[in-house]
């Protein structure tokens, strides 16, 4: 690599093609433990993303700086001859390409897997579609909402009288895009053992059914279909949430027998954890609803701080529902530096997530944000691949990059 960057994966260079979010939050977790990252934007636009959110102060998206954190911006234009001899090059000189297109995409443009790893056959190609490479959906457009919808998820989230509900996040993408890491890895090191490369193939849908628990055997063998629960676990309890005395709603998990017997001793009803109706795992599941009814009444007698406390001390699991307000003000958030700022130019200091899982010896790390379009045009091109800084020029003049 060109930059001294730590991290376990600072040996490793990713070129990022592709737009959006499954392809490029693969590319942000290999960025995130160091790898250094070349994302390929479209002269002119770039990435969409640069554009999404809900919330645009200044005009700029509040997502780009977090999904593109770490990464080097560079524009070449992909439907181009010379675009695509550009991209070729950096191909040749990078462990891992990250692609997100529908299938057959990049095979039109002469960057079939075969035709890049005839010149580095240590490449390994993430691909991460809606549906995969193969397949009678494969030539399907498809997005992270199809994905959820296809692999399960969407049937089983939400209330039961509601329709299905989406999660708040790109559930399927970042699924996706996770499973894509991992491959990711897992092909670069087999690489070690054997020199060569391979595809990772990252299909949304599948991404999702892999997340599905026992779906799939409990309909094959007990002929059970799940459905949407709400805020329960179907037989399992208490697992819910319950009232306040101020308003507020917290979670409580008491369904095993020890946990449950501390839950009754907190709430000085000791003998409940020896009732019949509640005494086992499999009678309090029977007899959810009057548990959940019984429970809900003692916690909105108290105010959430105390209420929390008691079951805290207790050692029942418990707490409130989390908001990004909560977890600003949460003591072990900032102990665990789980939040990190970084400057932005006009934002000021920017907070986001910080890298995760943590490793002892070789952490991650968030060194910039997300660049500006281009932003390392001379550096990747001039730098890496050698181009004079005239025929640089000339390229961004016809609109290559």
């Amino acid at each position: 690599m060109s930059d001294s960057v730590s991290g376990p994966l600072a040996d490793l260079r990713v070129v990022e093609m592709g737009q959006l979010i499954a392809g490029p939050f693969c590319g942000q977790l290999l960025g995130d433990f160091g790898a250094e990252v070349i994302k390929l934007e479209s002269p002119g636009a770039g990435d969409p993303m640069r554009q999404w959110g809900r919330e645009k102060p200044h005009g700029q998206s509040l997502w780009w700086p977090v999904i593109a954190r770490n990464k080097k911006s560079v524009t070449c234009d992909l439907r181009t001859p010379e675009g695509q001899d550009l991209a070729r090059r950096l191909i040749d000189q990078a462990d891992i390409v990250v692609e997100n297109f529908r299938p057959g995409t990049l095979e039109r443009w002469g960057l079939d897997f075969e035709r890049l790893r005839s010149s580095n056959p240590g490449l390994v190609l993430v691909r991460v579609t809606g549906f995969g490479q193969t397949g009678p959906y494969a030539p399907r457009a498809g997005y992270g909402s199809i994905g959820e919808a296809m692999g399960g998820v969407r049937h089983v989230i939400g209330d039961p009288g509601s329709p299905p509900s989406r999660a708040g996040i790109s559930l399927g993408d970042s699924l996706a895009a996770v499973f894509a890491t991992l491959g990711a890895l897992a092909a670069v090191h087999n690489r070690h053992l054997t020199g060569r490369g391979q595809v990772v193939d990252s299909a949304i849908y599948e991404a999702v059914l892999a997340m599905m628990e026992s779906l799939l055997p409990e309909w094959a063998v007990a002929g059970y279909q799940r459905e949407r629960t709400g805020p329960v676990l179907p037989n399992v309890a208490p697992s819910n949430v319950y009232p306040t005395k101020t308003g507020e709603m917290i979670l409580v998990a008491a369904n095993q027998d020890t946990v449950f017997a501390r839950l009754a001793a907190v709430m000085d009803r000791p003998g409940l954890a020896g009732d019949p109706r509640y005494a086992t795992h499999a009678a309090r599941g029977h007899n959810m609803d009057e548990l959940d009814e019984l429970i809900a009444g003692w916690t909105a007698g108290f105010g959430t701080g105390e209420l929390l406390g008691k079951l805290h001390d207790g050692g029942v699991p418990a707490d409130r529902i989390y908001t990004a307000r909560d977890m600003f003000e949460d003591p072990h958030f900032a102990a665990r530096e789980a939040i990190i700022r970084l400057a932005h130019p006009d934002f000021g200091e920017l907070p986001m997530h910080n890298t995760f899982p943590r490793l002892s010896e070789t952490p991650g790390s968030v060194r910039h944000l997300g660049p500006e379009l281009g932003e390392h045009n001379t550096n990747v091109y001039g730098g890496l691949l050698g181009i004079a800084e005239a025929d640089l020029a000339a390229l961004s003049e016809r609109g290559i990059v």
